[in-house]
């Protein structure tokens, strides 16, 4: 018996070929969502073939049983390179066909990847480190191990046949484009690595793989109580008021869209307050029920949406069990090994391992997850981001406020909606007020003509006008003027939100208004979720109390975020913002108008801020045509016509920021992944150094490219901190009670975390700030390092808030 995995608890063995037959069943069923069942099979047969080696052999045997003896070096025997090399010698040659080759490169790559990133076809320093696993590294036992797996797992004419129904379906599914190239190689990875850690997860807890989940008569329960709730609404005593009567009409119209049209990339341009929400969610449920999609997921901006929005449905739905909030990676990935010495698998399923193998694949039928994730699963590095792209296809996917997808993520948010659309099968909805004109970029995003759900949107835009914007940007205003100025206003105003452009000035103006006429409130991203979610129930109690008050924050309050203040203040900002800090004010018309006023705030730091600073210089230009000639704008800077001349202007000024650019490579990063080889200039410079043609079909630097992603401009580290719930947790982290259901505690703690930026996480950790748990896979917060008022506190005050009346 060759051994694949040995379980710690019990020293029970897994065989090699159980296991390579296991995880080729599952990634099977994952790549036939694409027509692409024996390419991801192919991959799930071969990704374990070095383990027949006997030097694995012999280092499994000493690290499952026989600890007494001289340890080896974790991962020292290379078990991935082997399968990927087999296909290779097979396929890629002389006389091979183009499919054939293409099949290689793309199965191969994902087989000798499965324990780090996929491998460069060409890199930044003209050198393939693929061709080097594939083609050149001295494998000593690689005959011996091919033998047995022939042996043992499968006989050599079977693997034939499979191999070649594998070059059958590529040839049918290929473009021949390295971008459907890329996206494809990057699918058939996704379905190699969550098949692989699902297989070893039921054999680690001695399960079965679960049956999958009956998605569409959950879809069928979920629209008829989503069917009875919107009934309510006829019930009241003021349905038939013009408002509510436009709402009910919208979402009549998502249904019918949902059905009448097949999948594509549309637009749902609801104003903020139209009920938004459940009209989507309408949509998405109509829309899976006909043509049959395996999940809804719903990407947001800020997890407050997320907090919200999954709230609201789950009441809704009246399920809690399949109904998942993402809202960011607990567990931080290992920090990638040098070379080929990266074999996290060494058979032996330790406790560290359980955390690799927990259920974080998106297999539920409703998701919640946030733009950073949705980017992090297609250009990121590692491979927890990459498991959960198969789970992406044959899905309904709602794009809450998607004009807050960062600029430089422009392009490659674009060509994955392509992807998703043309070929994973997804119905894409693009939900806001403030629609972005994607389709005008370069890398254009392939909008449905004829796309946008609600006809009239001008009428409809006027009917649901409920605020004056008032521009007092002809002077700029420090804190303390601001602070003067709403002290002085604000038994005028009542109830009034203040959103700045920055968390320091935001803190800044908080302190300064303490002790002031009004109770003030700070909300920030430095607090978690769970925080969060109290702070914005306290305000809202208030609110419907009528109980004036104050609160100041940044713009994590614009997407999403149900409330209603009587008066808004806004710092200046992309047009964009400033309509969704509007949709804050007055948003049940419970006045018949209130004012919405945009300042100039002369403290605020945006020299790193590009898009923000950007967005604010347009705005102005906007403005500055809309006090010559309102009749360009139909009246309104909220109107359609002035937000699409926003973005126009704006995307047009971002242009050269659009393409996610890799200084450290002097190049985009579109250019990296998905170029032609006459295109790519590191194909030119290796012919030349190496005095002959680059001999592969795909050029991409896709390793580089993921360790060079960030979908925002700074590194972000989840830290779970003591709030609530969150102290409960860690005393579990602590006692190791939580290793009992790893998913479970992963997803409560997501409620208990904060995102820091790497200096935030270096000047904790200076101050002994941080614990680290599993060699820096978790981390947690001191107590005295997280403040009631303020979230995470750098300075160490946080445990003094409960000695303050």
């Amino acid at each position: 018996m060759y051994i694949a995995h040995v379980r710690e608890l019990d020293k029970e063995i897994q065989p090699i070929n159980k296991h390579l037959l296991g995880v080729q069943r599952l990634a099977e069923q994952f790549g036939e969502k694409l027509g692409l069942k024996h390419v991801a099979g192919l991959a799930g047969l071969l990704h374990d073939l070095g383990k027949y080696s006997d030097k694995f052999q012999e280092y499994i045997d000493i690290v499952a049983f026989h600890p007494e003896l001289p340890q080896p070096k974790r991962g020292e025997v290379d078990h991935s390179t082997a399968g990927g090399r087999l296909l290779f010698e097979l396929l890629h040659h002389k006389e091979s066909s183009f499919y054939e080759k293409l099949l290689a490169e793309i199965v191969s790559n994902a087989i000798i990847s499965h324990h780090s990133n996929l491998q460069d076809y060409l890199s930044p320093d003209i050198e393939s480190d693929y061709l080097r696993r594939v083609q050149d590294k001295t494998l000593p036992e690689y005959e011996l191990a091919i033998d047995r797996f022939f042996m043992d797992t499968i006989s050599k004419e079977e693997f034939i046949d499979y191999m070649n129904a594998a070059v059958d379906e590529l040839k049918l599914f290929t473009d021949h484009s390295p971008t459907q190239s890329f996206f494809v190689t990057k699918y058939i990875f996704s379905c190699l690595i969550d098949a692989d850690r699902t297989d070893t997860r039921s054999f680690e807890e001695q399960v079965e793989a679960g049956e999958p989940t009956q998605h569409l008569l959950l879809f069928d329960a979920y629209y008829r109580r989503l069917m009875d709730h919107l009934a309510t609404f006829k019930e009241k005593s003021n349905a038939s008021e013009p408002i509510n009567v436009l709402r009910a009409q919208m979402s009549e119209q998502c249904d019918v869209f949902a059905v009448e049209r097949p999948s594509g990339i549309y637009t749902l341009s609801i104003p903020t307050g139209g009920g938004k929400t459940l009209a989507s969610l309408r949509y998405a449920l109509r829309h899976a029920l006909k043509y049959d999609k395996q999940r809804i997921i719903y990407v947001v901006p800020y997890t407050t949406i997320i907090e919200q929005n999954a709230g609201e449905v789950r009441k809704i739905l009246k399920d809690n069990e399949h109904i998942l909030e993402h809202h960011s990676n607990i567990i931080e990935e290992e920090q990638e090994g040098k070379g080929d010495s990266d074999e996290a698998d060494d058979g032996l399923i330790t406790n560290k391992e359980k955390l690799k193998l927990a259920r974080d694949n998106w297999d539920s039928p409703i998701i919640f997850t946030t733009l950073v994730q949705f980017l992090n699963v297609f250009y990121a590095k590692g491979n927890r981001n990459t498991r959960r792209l198969h789970n992406l296809s044959h899905s309904v996917i709602v794009f809450d406020e998607v004009q807050k997808v960062p600029i430089h993520c422009i392009s490659l948010f674009n060509e994955a909606l392509n992807f998703l659309k043309q070929d994973a099968h997804c119905s894409i909805l693009l939900c806001t007020a403030t629609q972005p004109t994607l389709e005008k970029v370069q890398h254009s995003l392939l909008k449905n003509r004829d796309g946008e759900i609600v006809p009239n949107l001008s009428e409809v835009s006027k009917a649901f006008k409920r605020v004056e914007l008032v521009d007092k940007t002809d002077k700029s205003m420090t804190t303390g003027d601001l602070a003067d100025w709403i002290n002085a206003e604000i038994h005028e105003w009542g109830s009034t939100l203040v959103i700045l452009n920055t968390k320091s000035v935001v803190k800044d103006l908080y302190e300064r208004l303490q002790g002031g006429p009004l109770p003030v409130y700070h909300l920030s991203t430095s607090m978690c979720a769970a925080h969060r979610k109290e702070k914005l129930k306290e305000i809202r109690d208030l609110l419907e109390d009528q109980v004036p008050f104050i609160c100041v924050t940044t713009q994590l309050i614009e997407a999403g975020v149900d409330v209603s203040f009587k008066c808004v203040i806004r710092s200046l900002a992309g047009l964009d913002s400033i309509a969704q800090a509007a949709g804050r004010c007055n948003r049940h018309g419970e006045d018949e108008s209130q004012n919405v006023y945009i300042i100039d705030h002369a403290e605020e730091a945006l020299s790193k801020l590009k898009e923000i600073k950007v967005g604010k210089d347009t705005s102005s230009n906007v403005l500055a045509i809309f006090k010559k000639k309102a009749d360009k704008y139909e009246g309104s800077l909220l109107s359609p016509k002035a937000m699409t001349e926003y973005f126009l202007y704006y995307y047009h000024k971002m242009e050269a920021n659009l393409n996610y650019f890799v200084s450290e490579v002097d190049k985009e990063m579109t250019k990296l992944l998905m170029s032609l080889s006459p295109e790519n200039d590191y194909v030119t410079h290796y012919q030349k150094k190496h005095g002959t043609s680059f001999p592969l079909l795909l050029n991409g630097s896709y390793k580089t490219a993921a360790e060079h992603f960030q979908v925002i401009d700074q590194k972000t580290t989840s830290v779970l901190v003591p709030y609530g719930g969150g102290k409960e947790l860690i005393a579990q982290l602590n006692s190791g009670a939580w290793l009992e259901d790893v998913s479970k505690f992963l997803k409560q703690a997501q409620q208990y975390t904060v995102n820091l930026y790497s200096h935030e996480l270096k000047q904790l950790r200076e101050s002994n700030a941080i614990v680290e748990h599993l060699d820096g896979m978790i981390y947690e917060v001191k107590e005295n390092w997280y403040s009631d008022n303020y979230g995470v506190d750098l300075k160490g005050e946080g445990g003094m808030d409960e000695l303050i009346v």
